[in-house]
């Protein structure tokens, strides 16, 4: 899809620019990994044991371990070199995860994040991808994910994904099960019940008080991701925009690093020691809080489209 830029009321169709050099690119994104694909950098250039070196080697918001491959042009063999650093990386063990981590994000972020050893990410990124690859992504029951990226005049970078970003257990079971869905099936039990596994402890008044929260947060976008995990309910568009945590006295939550309008000083700051893409917290105790709670997690909302 092309690019215009507006000028005075008139489009001027902008020019893609040439990378030269497949390390101009690799730079780009790992001095932006955490804007534009919301993870951390753990290593560059990662040396494997099996011979070869891992273009970037990082960690999603999430705890999932994370391998990514560039190439400046179409390249059908991304994938494969991809695949077999993934090879490498799940006969490590996770405790060589976890101290990659603590050496490059420091303790308190470690202790944040949960690793995710069973759905660990790969990630391509090149100017153009054949037929061929985007269909064999489709059907390999693993979490691999093409991103095809372009470079404009005007200093204009976009990065779009061109597949969906199922894990490798949920792509496994679409394979196995294609001919045989029950007619009954609900696929939203399975967030249902992740979500109830974060209200279990909380007490009556925060379960009410999130469910006034969760209904108005799905009705700001129909893209708008629910993703519950053990510790927090997550809402996303391409990036995380709100984190809930439940409590038993009020709802803690985490938002996006934007310049809030905030009369009553209710977000606070993270340390910049503490190294979180989500570093501002804001509380909710009550529902007359919640139309002031909501416009902050609109700001936040905006803060990723």
């Amino acid at each position: 899809m092309p690019i215009f830029q507006e000028n005075n009321g008139q489009l001027k169709k902008l020019k893609i620019n040439t990378l030269t050099k497949e390390k101009s690119l690799q730079l780009l994104i790992e001095q932006n990994l955490l804007e534009v694909l919301d993870m951390h950098l753990l290593a560059t250039e990662y040396s494997t044991t099996f011979g070869g070196r891992i273009d970037t080697l990082a960690v999603d918001m999430d705890g999932a371990p994370v391998i990514i491959e560039y190439k400046l042009n179409r390249n059908d063999n991304v994938i494969n070199q991809a695949l077999s650093y993934l090879r490498w990386l799940k006969a490590q063990k996770v405790e060589f995860f976890e101290m990659l981590i603590i050496r490059k994000l420091g303790k308190e972020l470690s202790d944040k994040l949960k690793i995710d050893w069973q759905n660990p990410r790969v990630i391509c990124i090149a100017e153009n991808y054949s037929k061929f690859d985007i269909d064999t992504v489709e059907v390999i029951p693993m979490r691999l994910e093409l991103f095809k990226y372009r470079y404009y005049e005007n200093g204009i970078f976009s990065l779009e994904p061109l597949n969906t970003n199922a894990s490798a257990n949920e792509k496994s079971e679409a394979i196995t099960t294609t001919n045989s869905i029950p007619e009954n099936i609900n696929f939203t039990n399975e967030i249902t019940n992740s979500v109830n596994k974060n209200l279990v402890k909380a007490p009556s008044s925060i379960r009410n008080l999130f469910e006034e929260l969760r209904s108005r947060i799905l009705q700001m976008d129909e893209n708008v991701i629910e993703k519950p995990n053990s510790r927090y309910i997550a809402y996303r568009l391409s990036k995380n925009f709100a984190e809930v945590h439940l409590g038993k006295q009020q709802i803690k939550m985490y938002l996006r690093p934007a310049n809030y309008d905030d009369p009553l000083n209710k977000v606070e700051k993270m340390p910049e020691s503490y190294h979180w893409a989500m570093d501002r917290r804001v509380y909710l105790n009550n529902l007359e809080e919640l139309d002031y709670v909501m416009q902050l997690i609109e700001q936040s909302y905006n803060d990723v489209l």
